[in-house]
């Protein structure tokens, strides 16, 4: 699964780990995560993230 990482901060999402503090379960893919989901760090959108290479 792909990494995503905040354009603004620098956060990455990892999907082996998810985000438990937002309810998002370890291994949950990117692509799957509701659309108001949040950066944990800056707080913009999923729209501010971009695929790691």
């Amino acid at each position: 699964m792909k990494k995503y990482v905040c354009v603004p901060c620098g956060y990455v999402y990892d999907p082996e780990k998810g985000d438990p503090d937002s309810g998002i379960e370890p291994g949950t893919p990117f692509e799957s995560i509701p659309d108001d989901w949040v950066c944990p760090v800056c707080g913009v959108g999923k729209d501010q993230f971009e695929p790691m290479d």
